[in-house]
């Protein structure tokens, strides 16, 4: 029989602080009146309260927060504390530190890293101006670096998928649970914060379904849940989840030793703690599963736009990047094809 997995006592919380803005909020602008503008961080709160009023999802919020930070930290080095003083050969500058800068372990950012760092200049200085509270867009041309398309470097192939699940005890209400997890990523290529923000409803049994709310630029999708996936994760909820739950419970599908939703870190973490009892030592986790699912059903004939689907790109060559990966199938055609493919030079 099962256990009941111990709980740690609640957390008491004091009050909390309000901190208060150092500065004076902007007041709303007027047609066409330049207003004098006093240092970044009344108008990086207002522009992030735009931004969610926009729609957009946390993730932006949160992206486009931590490079406005780092900028205006950059300027406050620099003596440059207002944005009216920003021109556009300053963000050359800025754009020139980030490529030569070097992380703690020497390796430089990446192109990728570099663009989300950029790229939330452009939305800032474009909502200052039409805000009117600078008279020009300084990032109006500001040339972002070109985002490769990179092919994953390690791909697992279906015997270390199946090794994966093998190291899992699912004897444990620990190991159902994560067996499910793991079943549910490799099943259906999710991303790890859909995986954690699921719910109870959004697993349709009798349609083998799974319902991805507001997954990546806010889209929900419903893609197909495999029989060994349904089958753990009903598992799951029938003999395990109950022995996590703590109220009130919000119906979140996945729950932690202590009742409360996973986070991406701590997923990774035991994704990762997986891949080392498999003895698998390649960078990555969780997005491993969802490589292995787009290259493995593509290997198996899956025509490009139900992967599409299934992964939720927008854009097609965003999907397209698998079929270079997929090399079963291209190698098998080469060699039933190519007139040297079988053939051994013995001179």
């Amino acid at each position: 029989m099962a256990t009941k997995p111990r709980r740690s006592a609640p957390v008491k919380r004091g009050p909390q602080k309000q901190h208060k803005p150092r500065h004076k909020m902007p007041t709303p602008a007027r047609v066409n009146q330049v207003r004098q503008v006093e240092h970044f961080y009344p108008y990086l709160v207002r522009f992030l309260e735009y931004t969610r009023v926009k729609g957009l999802s946390e993730q932006t919020v949160a992206t486009r927060d931590r490079g406005l930070r780092r900028f205006m930290q950059w300027c406050e080095d620099r003596g440059l504390q207002e944005p009216n003083v920003i021109t556009r050969p300053i963000l050359e500058r800025y754009q020139a530190h980030l490529f030569y800068y070097r992380k703690a372990n020497g390796e430089p950012l990446s192109y990728g890293s570099q663009h989300a760092l950029l790229s939330p200049l452009k939305a800032f200085f474009k909502w200052l101006t039409r805000e009117n509270y600078i008279p020009v867009n300084p990032a109006s041309e500001l040339e972002l670096p070109r985002q490769s398309r990179r092919i994953p470097r390690h791909i697992l192939s279906v015997d270390q998928i199946k090794n994966i699940f093998g190291h899992v005890d699912v004897t444990t209400p620990y190991g159902v649970r994560n067996r499910a997890m793991l079943e549910t990523l490799y099943s259906t290529g999710i991303r790890r914060m859909e995986l954690v923000n699921l719910h109870l409803y959004d697993i349709d049994v009798y349609r083998h379904t799974l319902l991805v709310r507001e997954g990546k630029g806010r889209k929900d999708r419903l893609i197909p849940l495999g029989e060994r996936a349904l089958h753990w994760v009903e598992k799951y909820r029938r003999e395990a989840r109950g022995l996590f739950v703590l109220p009130p419970d919000d119906g979140t599908l996945f729950l932690t030793d202590y009742g409360e939703p996973w986070i991406k870190n701590r997923l990774s973490t035991m994704v990762k703690k997986y891949l080392g009892h498999a003895g698998i030592e390649t960078p990555g986790a969780c997005h491993l599963f969802r490589h292995a699912m787009a290259t493995h059903m593509l290997e198996n004939g899956a025509d490009i736009r139900f992967i599409q689907a299934m992964l939720g790109h927008s854009d097609l060559s965003t999907t397209q990047i698998y079929t270079q990966v997929a090399i079963g199938k291209l190698q098998a055609i080469h060699a039933s094809t190519h007139p040297t493919a079988d053939l051994i030079d013995k001179k």
